[in-house]
């Protein structure tokens, strides 16, 4: 855009010419495709240790769905639809543990943003970290014979585990949830037919893919130790600490 204005600058009331963006000759190179960086925005390490938490989550949501008939952990879409099934139905009790889920994991969400804040630099640990205890009181609270609550600190745990990976207050990769992942899976596929990237997708289906292995592992270990093996996942979580205490934050 040229806009031209009067000046005096070298003595004359001609009229000078600004120019506002580039001129005729400057280059401008494409704007990158923002809905492709989340997962390529970290390095190596961190895209591991992002894939390892989504199999944790599948893990952790299996463990959850299984125990209390038919609600998840960490997919609160499809707790938002079941509670509208019970309310329709006028199910109070499915009302009640609905409800108590999706609030414990917006809690959740809530706490790990809180403890990252305070742990700066160590943001990604400080969160793991209180995943692990989460997930921890989780199985004392099943040893101690209270199945619902314990599934309400899964979901807690769940939520604080999306406060990973943040950057300016914003969740940068959605670990227990995968309908975002699944749609822009498809976009990248849709723009390979278009001629772009053939690869572009595999990110996306790797993360979608390791929730899959999380779930079908909860599911084998539900069905021979019971809800007890959340600690099998406060373990793993734990180890999720220290690898992130070590690696380099970059947010």
């Amino acid at each position: 855009m040229t806009i031209r204005v009067p000046s005096n600058c070298d003595g004359s009331k001609r009229l000078c010419v600004a120019r506002f963006g580039p001129g005729p000759r400057a280059s401008q190179s494409p704007s990158p495709d923002r809905s492709a960086l989340p997962v390529l925005r970290y390095d190596r390490p961190a895209i591991g240790l992002a894939l390892g938490l989504s199999g944790l989550a599948g893990f952790v949501d299996a463990l959850g769905f299984l125990n209390i008939g038919g609600f998840f952990v960490s997919f609160m879409t499809g707790n938002t639809t079941r509670l509208g099934i019970e309310l329709a139905q006028g199910r109070l009790d499915g009302v009640l543990v609905a409800g108590m889920i999706i609030a414990l994991f917006v809690v959740g969400v809530i706490c790990g943003s809180l403890v990252g804040h305070v742990g700066k630099h160590r943001r990604q640990a400080a969160v793991l970290a209180f995943v692990t205890l989460a997930l921890a009181l989780s199985a004392g609270l099943y040893g101690a014979g209270l199945a619902i609550a314990a599934a309400g600190i899964l979901a807690l745990a769940m939520g604080a585990e999306n406060a990973v990976f943040q950057r300016d207050g914003e969740v940068t990769i959605g670990l227990t949830y995968m309908t975002g992942t699944l749609v822009k899976m498809g976009q990248r596929l849709a723009g390979a037919l278009l001629g772009g990237s053939k690869r572009a997708f595999l990110r996306h289906f790797v993360l979608w893919l390791s929730l899959l292995v999380g779930a079908f592992l909860g599911a084998y270990a539900h069905l021979h130790v019971g809800l007890s093996a959340i600690w099998l996942a406060a373990l793993a979580a734990g180890g999720f600490t220290i690898v992130a205490f070590f690696m380099p934050s970059r947010d």
